[in-house]
Formats: C-alpha cells, sequence, structure tokens
C-alpha cells in the first residue's frame, strides 16, 4: 500500500505538467507575445550584428537582378527600388 501512495505522489504532479502543456501549450506563445510587444525589437542588431543585414544598396541590387532575369517589370522594380530607400 505504500509503494502504491509513493507512486502517486511521483507520478501524479508529472502527470499534471504533461496534461497542462498538452492543453495550454499552444497558446503560451500567443500569451506571452501579448505580453511582451517589444521583444522582437532586437531583431534588427542582431541582423547588424550578424552582417545578415540588408542595405538599401543591397536590396536594388537584387531588384535589379530580378529585372535584368526578366522576374519582374520595371514598374515593379521602381516600387522595390522607393521602398529600399524609403526604409
Amino acid at each position: 500500500m505504500k509503494a502504491l501512495w509513493v507512486v502517486i505522489l511521483v507520478v501524479l504532479p508529472y502527470l499534471g505538467i504533461l496534461i497542462y502543456v498538452i492543453a495550454r501549450g499552444q497558446g503560451t506563445a500567443g500569451r506571452a507575445a501579448k505580453q511582451n510587444p517589444g521583444a522582437g525589437a532586437g531583431d534588427a542588431r542582431i541582423r547588424v550584428a550578424t552582417g545578415t543585414a540588408t542595405t538599401p544598396a543591397d536590396q536594388i541590387a537584387q531588384a535589379k537582378a530580378l529585372l535584368d532575369s526578366g522576374a519582374i517589370n520595371q514598374s515593379e522594380f521602381d516600387k522595390q527600388k522607393a521602398a529600399a530607400l524609403s526604409s
């Protein structure tokens, strides 16, 4: 009988945690994002620090390559160029 109580006392908390994570885990990230809306503000600093940030010149060069390959037309290139220069 004591062994049964030990098993219940050891297993029940872990079972409760598992049930909670399964039932409530889907919305945890959404609730955390609502509570801390500025959490993604550091992304630009991380991109700059790692060297993956694109400058307006890089964006225009990529758009020019698309224009030269025929993937976009001149008006789309102009829109992308204006967006790159405005950022």
